[in-house]
């Protein structure tokens, strides 16, 4: 048998045709959401029994656009600022010998679609439309919990969101359940860690709009939104 073979199991429909934009970890936007939507093999209802009583779950999954055909021991993860390398198994880096994501997200609900079989409502994403799924696991607190845990050189590094500068004008252009969802991502601070130009305008695809934004100090600005063709 080839252990090195898996199988997309699923694919996972979300707001984000591109990786510009998503947040760097899962559950730092609760109000980003996704569906998982399987393949006809693994529609079985049976393989679901149980799902709908855990909050959460893991997704492991492939990174679309990592094509890189030789691994890197070293990276840069953005915590540091894009410019320190780091041992890549010292981070979360899409750029591994094998290009695999692991997620944990909120299990909303489970619908049972008469053309799609069991279809799992998330939120707290981190991946792009059509991310393929590879196998799905229940988070379990007693084992995937570790309040004491330490965490290396992201510990030193403290999270800092930004604040959104977002006017009733750009508001009134995209729909308001998207308003939460957006405004969380951008006081992540969707630019390139290296980036600190505070008169370049920034964009990026959510939801089939294209938002543009400016970055000054510690204030996010949205600098126009428009509907995709």
């Amino acid at each position: 048998m080839d252990n090195r073979y898996i199988e997309c199991i699923a694919k996972i429909h979300t707001d984000f045709p591109d990786k510009f934009g998503i947040p760097r970890q899962s559950g730092i936007v609760n109000a980003l959401k996704g569906l998982v939507i399987f393949e006809p093999k693994y529609r079985n209802e049976d393989a679901f029994r149980g799902l709908e009583g855990f909050s959460h779950i893991w997704l492991i999954w492939g990174f679309l656009y990592s094509n890189r055909k030789k691994w890197a021991p070293m990276v840069k993860p953005p915590r540091l600022g894009g410019n320190t390398r780091m041992g890549v198994f010292a981070t979360r880096s899409p750029n591994r010998p094998n290009s695999l994501g692991l997620s944990s997200v909120r299990l909303d609900k489970i619908d049972f679609h008469t053309e799609y079989g069991p279809v799992l409502h998330v939120s707290g994403i981190d991946m792009i439309d059509q991310t393929p799924i590879y196998d799905i696991k229940p988070y379990i607190t007693y084992a995937d919990s570790h309040p004491d845990a330490i965490e290396g050189f992201v510990d030193q590094v403290k999270n800092k969101e930004l604040i959104v500068d977002f006017n009733k004008e750009h508001k009134n252009k995209i729909p308001e359940k998207y308003h939460k969802a957006l405004i969380g991502v951008l006081a992540q601070d969707p630019r390139p860690s290296y980036h600190d130009d505070p008169d370049r305008i920034y964009g990026f695809y959510f939801a089939g709009y294209n938002v543009r934004f400016k970055v000054q100090s510690d204030t996010i600005t949205v600098y126009d939104i428009t509907k995709l063709r």
